[in-house]
């Protein structure tokens, strides 16, 4: 280091210098620098005693620099440039990233929606989704703070807040007026979500569960819910809704209930976070805003 620091002249100079050099004055650079003219001036007569040259000819109203000047200024702007670079990548880096894990449904339908408020509010934090519909792995420390659909406790993570919600059939108005008012029966099409996780409820399990002895045959099947939502609110049969998911849609009217009652749903979101995360003011912030807004 000490090798280094005797053949370097002083940083402070070289920074000046290359401020001269690129706004071609002493006054400018001085401005730039926010220091005096006279400090400029002391700064380039100090490089210019150790190396033994000058470094500018002074002319009337007007500075030049010598060619080894010029050399060592496109040396000096590029080295400043890559440090500059440098550092920014670290700050970058070391600035506050978010990651929110959700089901896919989640994050199309209630996350997405309201994620822009979350950004107006917080503009440092660069936010990251991941959307999946198996079970999110938090050990990794990949995800900062989740919402899980399930009933807790998750050995894996820490519950900040919990919400219920309610099912009940949904379709286009367009498919209500086909088909009139009155009870779910065999003569309607039913829309069916495939999935591995049987929280999320079937036909077979709702009708069971609203003691409806009625063995219905879907006629439209999907393994995303966001695919199910899509094609009730293009008039192609009834779907289970989950109120909290199918919320807008039902605000906006492209979805309808339809009469077959409501089930209150066993399971519940959860806004989890993992449980060997360490603390971060943006995680704080977004747990916080999730709980807020699930309870909105």
């Amino acid at each position: 280091m000490m090798h280094f620091r005797r053949r370097i002249p002083s940083l402070t100079a070289l920074v000046t210098l290359e401020a001269v050099l690129r706004k071609k004055s002493f006054t400018t650079a001085a401005t730039e620098l926010g220091v005096t003219q006279a400090a400029v001036s002391r700064q380039i007569a100090l490089l210019e005693e150790e190396f033994g040259q000058p470094l500018f000819v002074r002319k009337h109203r007007a500075i030049e620099p010598t060619a080894a000047c010029i050399n060592l200024g496109a040396t000096l702007a590029k080295s400043f440039a890559d440090i500059a670079e440098s550092v920014e990548a670290l700050q970058s880096r070391s600035q506050d990233v978010l990651t929110i894990g959700a089901t896919v449904a989640f994050s199309s339908f209630w996350l997405l929606p309201r994620l822009a408020e979350f950004r107006r509010a917080n503009p440092g934090i660069l936010v990251r989704v991941i959307s999946q519909d198996s079970p999110i792995a938090l050990d990794d420390g990949e995800v900062d703070v989740a919402v899980r659909y399930g009933l807790p406790p998750f050995s894996d993570s820490t519950v900040i807040a919990s919400h219920g919600d309610v099912i009940c059939p949904v379709c286009s108005p367009d498919y209500l007026r086909r088909r009139g008012d009155g009870a779910l029966g065999s003569a309607d099409e039913f829309i069916e979500t495939d999935v591995l996780d049987r929280s999320w409820y079937s036909w077979a399990q709702w009708f069971s569960l609203t003691g409806a002895n009625l063995e219905v045959k879907p006629s439209l099947r999907f393994n995303h819910y966001t695919e199910t939502i899509a094609a009730a609110r293009a008039g192609q049969g009834i779907a289970l809704g989950w109120r909290m998911l199918v919320g807008t849609f039902l605000e906006d009217g492209t979805l309808v209930q339809v009469d077959g009652g409501e089930l209150a749903a066993e399971d519940r979101y959860n806004v989890i976070v993992p449980v060997k995360a360490k603390r971060s003011n943006a995680r704080d912030l977004a747990a916080a805003w999730l709980t807020a807004s699930l309870h909105g």
